[in-house]
């Protein structure tokens, strides 16, 4: 018996002894199969190499000379290759370091909360085989404009954005989805460049439109609708941190909508993109500016301003000057330099003084930042903008007055025509704006970024090497810095606005972290893409509404939103484009939304800020006794578009702040989405959403027809954009019928119902059916549908 124990024993250790071997073999043959695909599949840096290092290696080994341990920089490749042998990952120190196996010597140490994964280590182990070439950063490489691939399914491609796509799909084993259905389209196409959905009229035109360029013919038509401009404006604000109000405790109220309709002028008169950068960063220092000019600065006043008294001003002078410098380099550079303010950028090659030397470029406004109650220094400089009927009057007064000082004998009269101009002028709203210090002011390095500790390092206005040279010939000041950013050295501008245009469009932009294109950013999903519409952009002109166009007629914009379980499984976000983009519409557009499908909307352009239906009492907790308190507007100003609500800082419009509406403190180039009760709640009871649905279910039965399937279908039409489906039709009859028994049980809701809002309602519609057609009415303006883009 113990033989045979022993013999199986040995017999046991023999087939071990084999099948390790046999393990090692495959083991062995699968190294080499892997290490033959990665020779044969090149490991890109910027794309797969970099992330990694951003990640876990650029804090101490980074571009902040400072903070760098070890004398060793990895993000460049030069000092970093003393610690790797190209070609060899077993040789070089840095591959040792990652996989050592006692944890004091492994990197990235474990007290960073930091450890590579596997397949992070694999990726380092491939590039050092493939001969550990870097790269610079790909955002800081002026694009070129790429080849476009061939059509290999010509039935598809309608454009270069497509064969773009489709070749991402086609590597990917995916096929584009089938376009979407004529309603869904034209609804899509509204709201992305009016920001409003089209009406029946225009519903039952564009399907009966047999025309190869019907739709083409559609996008002209809202491109040229002065809502465009409207709906554009809305990205801008969110960008230039555009309120009505200074912000901080006091949060006082002050007069910035005439750059605001300034934007949405601009914006419609199709002003080219370098030109409008050009006039919000310099219009003041144009030869011979006009107030138009002039105002168009107030695109770096929008700033919050301190006004509470006892506060040292040079400290909030400082605040306003660094968020010019991070709110100018987000949007323009998509970069973010307020990481160097005190101390080199960890990440990106920005150093502490390159940060102040863009500073200094913001550094010379005449300004306090700080609102007095007497002199409201910080409102300083300011120009009066007259509107349209002001400047009639006044220019009446100025020739009335020119022919008066002809006649001696009307000293009276003239005196009475001055007087009157004068009037005309203070009347003017006042608007904050750029202004220049002469002689200038200089600016230091601030030791830690702290406006009380400036350092003996003197600098001068510049731009970080990294980012190329200040051209030549320019003045070293903002109209410097305005041509730079829309020159041809610079390699951001164009990518970043693009790629929010197309962020605008898909919900995601190719690059989706759209405020950061540096180090940290995400790797463009298609750089190729994203290079082509930089440089179509430029070659353009720098011409937007040509770029939408061409987005919004690609194939690949006018695809179905459904996903296929495919689908889901390989590209659950829609990185890859292979169907249409999907996603809640913006607060503004919801509440715009059922203003407009109601018939309440107001569409007079431009003007003062209005104030519309708000909690009573919301503002009390949050001002001072000395500070107003809200007072409602009425009339037409409650039915404005929602780009015309004041915006107050500390408490933005609750209506739209649950739709993630941001209060612009900040910069902002990409909301939020969240989804709370909240939101449900607002659609349901407040007063704007309330009336809307009385106001719609009016509509509905005086335009709707005499029978209950027709009001029904052009009700689900108004907020939906498409007929209902059979199945819909009975839901929408079911509940309308319990609707109607429980107002007939409880006419005094209908009446409480009727009196939401300061509009009248038709005393010749019957009380309880209008109660019942306005209670389904707001359950479909509460669907999911009706406030989602398409």
């Amino acid at each position: 018996m113990a033989k045979r124990r022993a013999g199986l024993t040995l017999f046991r250790r023999l087939a071990f002894s084999w099948n390790n071997s046999f393990l090692r073999v495959l083991l062995l043959a699968g190294w080499l199969l892997a290490n033959s695909v990665v020779a044969r599949e090149p490991v890109p840096f910027n794309r797969d190499v970099r992330p990694i290092l951003s990640e876990n290696c650029f804090e101490c080994h980074g571009p902040d000379a400072a903070k760098r341990k070890a004398d060793l920089r990895l993000d460049t490749g030069a000092p970093g290759q003393a610690i790797i042998t190209a070609g060899k990952p077993s040789g070089s120190e840095l591959f040792k370091r990652i996989t050592h196996a006692d944890p004091e010597e492994r990197m990235p140490p474990v007290d960073s909360g930091r450890a590579l994964t596997s397949s992070d280590i694999e990726t380092l182990r491939a590039w050092i085989s493939q001969g550990a070439k870097w790269e610079k950063h790909w955002a800081f490489i002026p694009p070129k404009r790429p080849t476009i691939p061939p059509a290999k399914n010509s039935a598809w491609p309608s454009g270069a954005i497509d064969r773009f796509v489709l070749a991402k799909l086609q590597r990917a084993g995916l096929q584009p989805s089938p376009r979407a259905d004529r309603e869904t389209l034209l609804r899509r196409v509204s709201f992305d460049l009016t920001g409003l959905p089209p009406t029946p009229r225009e519903i039952d035109a564009f399907l009966a439109d047999a025309s190869p360029r019907a739709y083409e013919r559609v996008v002209d038509q809202l491109l040229a609708s002065p809502r465009y401009g409207e709906r554009m404006a809305l990205d801008w604000l969110d960008a230039a941190r555009y309120a009505d109000s200074h912000g901080y405790s006091l949060d006082r109220r002050r007069v910035m909508w005439p750059w605001r309709d300034w934007v949405i002028r601009s914006l419609n008169d199709n002003m080219p993109f370098d030109r409008f950068a050009l006039e919000q960063l310099a219009g003041d220092l144009l030869p011979d500016a006009t107030i138009a000019q002039r105002v168009a600065t107030g695109f770096n006043r929008n700033h919050s301003i301190q006004s509470e008294g006892g506060v040292i001003n040079e400290e909030y002078r400082v605040e306003t000057v660094v968020d010019r410098v991070e709110t100018t380099t987000a949007v323009f550079l998509g970069l973010t330099f307020g990481c160097a303010r005190c101390h080199d950028h960890k990440y990106d090659p920005i150093s502490q003084r390159e940060f102040y030397e863009f500073y200094a470029l913001f550094n010379n406004v005449p300004e306090t930042a700080h609102v007095g109650n007497a002199d409201k220094l910080a409102d300083k400089p300011f120009v009066k903008v007259p509107s349209a009927e002001q400047w009639k009057q006044m220019e009446w007064h100025r020739d009335e007055i020119a022919e008066l000082e002809k006649k001696p004998e009307a000293e009276q009269q003239l005196k009475a025509a001055r007087k009157a101009l004068a009037a005309l002028g203070q009347a003017a709203p006042t608007s904050m704006v750029m202004g220049e210090l002469s002689p200038a002011r200089k600016t230091f390095v601030l030791s830690r970024g702290q406006y009380d500790q400036p350092s003996d390092v003197e600098v001068s206005a510049g731009l970080p090497a990294a980012l190329g040279q200040w051209p030549a010939g320019a003045p070293r000041n903002r109209l410097g810095l305005a041509k730079w950013i829309a020159g041809a050295e610079n390699p951001l501008t164009a990518r970043v606005v693009v790629n929010r245009f197309w962020q605008m469009h898909f919900g995601t932009g190719i690059v989706k972290s759209s405020e950061d294109f540096g180090a940290q950013g995400e790797w463009p999903t298609d750089p190729a893409l994203l290079d082509w519409l930089a440089a179509e952009f430029v070659r353009s002109g720098w011409n937007r509404k040509a770029m939408h166009k061409l987005i919004v007629m690609s194939a690949t914009y006018q695809q179905v939103s459904r996903v296929s379980s495919g689908l889901l499984e390989v590209d659950p976000v829609n990185r890859l484009f292979a169907r249409g983009p999907r996603f809640r519409l913006p607060a503004e557009m919801i509440r715009d939304h059922a203003l407009a499908s109601s018939g309440l909307l107001v569409g007079r352009l431009g003007g003062e800020s209005v104030r519309p239906y708000q909690p009573p009492g919301l503002w009390d907790d949050v001002v001072y006794e000395n500070v107003p308190r809200f007072v409602q507007d009425h009339g037409g100003k409650l039915y404005r578009r929602s780009l015309y609500t004041y915006w107050k800082r500390s408490v933005p419009p609750p209506n739209m702040q649950a739709f993630d509406a941001p209060s612009r403190e900040v910069c902002v180039l990409t909301r939020a989405k969240t989804n709370t009760p909240l939101a449900a709640l607002v659609l349901m009871n407040d007063p704007t959403f309330v009336e809307a649905s009385r106001k719609l279910a009016g509509r509905v039965l005086r335009d709707g027809g005499a029978t209950e399937e027709s009001r029904l279908t052009l009700l689900h039409r108004l907020v939906c954009g498409r007929r209902p489906t059979e199945r819909e039709l009975g839901l929408l009859s079911s509940a309308l019928a319990e609707l109607q028994t429980s107002f007939r049980a409880e006419p005094e809701a209908a009446r409480r119902l009727m009196a939401v809002g300061e509009s009248p309602h038709d005393p010749a519609l019957d009380a309880v059916e209008l109660a019942a057609y306005a209670s389904l009415a707001n359950a479909v303006l509460g669907t999911d549908e009706a406030i989602t883009r398409n």
